[in-house]
C-alpha cells in the first residue's frame, strides 16, 4: 500500500526534486554550521548548513541568512528537509533561535507523517541541532545553557541495533526527549530495530531501554508489537505492483514536465527502466531517476529494490 501523505509533503518533494525556485537542495559552501544524520548506508542520510551574517561584537546574536541541504532518503526525507529549512525561516533569526525547533515543528509544517516516516523528521531535528554545535565551536559560543544534556554523537557507545548504528547513548537520550514507550514507536522514530529485528528483544536491545527508562512493559505488550514478517512478493506480484506506482505516482509527476517513464523489464530485485520525451534530454535526467524513480519505488518495496536505466 502506498504511504499517505498529506498534499503538503508531496507538494515540497516535487518542488525540491524540480529544483523550483525557493527551494533549498544543494550544497552549501563554507558554511558557518555543519551537521549530518543518518547514514546512506542505512537508506536515509541528510547533511544541513547554514549561513550567517555575522555581528561584530556578539557572536550570539548572528543572523541566520541561508539554508541548504543535501538527503539521500524517500519522499518524506526530501520533504522534512526543505520543511526544516522553511521552518528555520519562519521561526528562527538566529543559531540559538534555531535550537527551539523540534522534529514536532516539522511534523506540523509538513501536514503530518505516517508513523513509521516519523524518523524523518527526527533526522532533520538532529542535523540542525549538530549544525549549530558546530557553528557555536567555530564562533567561541557556549551552549550549556541551551543544551543542558550533551548530544552524544550516535557512533559513540555500544551499538545497539548493528543495522543501522544506533548506539546506546543516542537511544537512551532519544527515549526520554520523544517520549517513546514502544520498541515500535522507537523503530518509527529512530529506525533502530528496522532491520533483522534482533535487537528489539535481545539482553540488552530496545525492549531492556524502554524499561530501564519507563518501567517494565508487559509481556503481552511486548509481544502483540512483535511484528509479523511479511510474505514475499511473487515476480507475477511485483511487477504489478512496480507498473501500479508507475502508473499512478511516478508517470504523472513527470508528465508535469513533458518527460515520461517507460518499464522495459523486471528480473529478480532490479528494475529496468528509461526515461523518455523532455525528461530524456533534460541535464537533471540522472538527478530525476535517482531522487524520485528510484527513491520512489525503495519507498513502497524495500532497500533492496535496484533501478537500472537503460
Amino acid at each position: 500500500m502506498p504511504w499517505e501523505y498529506s498534499e503538503k509533503v508531496l507538494q515540497l518533494f516535487r518542488e525540491a526534486v524540480q529544483g523550483s525556485g525557493g527551494t533549498h537542495m544543494g550544497e552549501l559552501e563554507a558554511p558557518d554550521g555543519f551537521g549530518e544524520h543518518g547514514s546512506i548506508v542505512c537508506g536515509d542520510a541528510l547533511r544541513f548548513a547554514f549561513r550567517v551574517k555575522r555581528h561584530p561584537t556578539d557572536p550570539t546574536r548572528d543572523i541566520i541568512t541561508e539554508a541548504h541541504y543535501l538527503t539521500f532518503g524517500c519522499t518524506s526525507a526530501i520533504a522534512a528537509s526543505e520543511a526544516l529549512c522553511c521552518v528555520l525561516e519562519k521561526q528562527a533569526k538566529t543559531p540559538l533561535e534555531a535550537l527551539r525547533i523540534t522534529n514536532q515543528d516539522l511534523i506540523d509544517y509538513l501536514g503530518g507523517l505516517p508513523d513509521q516516516k516519523i524518523h524523518c523528521s527526527v533526522m532533520g531535528a538532529e542535523a540542525l541541532k549538530a549544525a549549530v554545535i558546530d557553528w557555536a565551536k567555530k564562533r567561541g559560543v557556549d551552549l550549556s545553557g541551551y543544551l543542558p544534556t550533551q548530544l552524544e554523537r550516535q557512533e559513540e557507545g555500544r551499538l545497539v541495533c548493528k543495522c543501522f548504528s544506533v548506539s546506546e547513548p543516542y537511544l537512551r537520550r532519544k527515549i526520554r526527549e520523544l517520549q517513546l514507550h514502544s520498541v515500535e514507536a522507537i523503530t518509527n522514530a529512530l529506525k533502530a530495530g528496522g532491520g533483522c529485528g534482533a535487537c528489539r528483544y535481545a539482553p540488552g536491545g530496545l525492549k531492556d531501554l524502554l524499561d530501564e527508562c519507563w518501567g517494565t512493559i508487559s509481556e503481552s505488550e511486548a509481544v502483540a508489537e512483535t511484528p509479523v514478517a511479511p510474505e514475499p512478493l511473487s515476480p507475477y506480484q511485483l511487477g504489478k505492483k512496480v507498473e501500479q506506482i508507475i502508473e499512478t505516482v511516478i508517470r504523472p509527476l513527470l508528465q508535469r514536465d513533458g518527460g515520461d517513464i517507460e518499464l522495459i523489464d523486471i528480473k529478480g530485485q532490479q528494475v529496468y527502466c528509461r526515461l523518455i520525451g523532455a525528461c530524456a534530454t533534460c541535464p537533471g535526467s540522472a538527478q530525476t531517476f535517482k531522487l524520485l524513480v528510484e527513491q520512489k519505488l525503495k519507498e513502497e518495496f524495500s532497500e533492496q529494490l535496484q533501478l537500472i536505466a537503460v
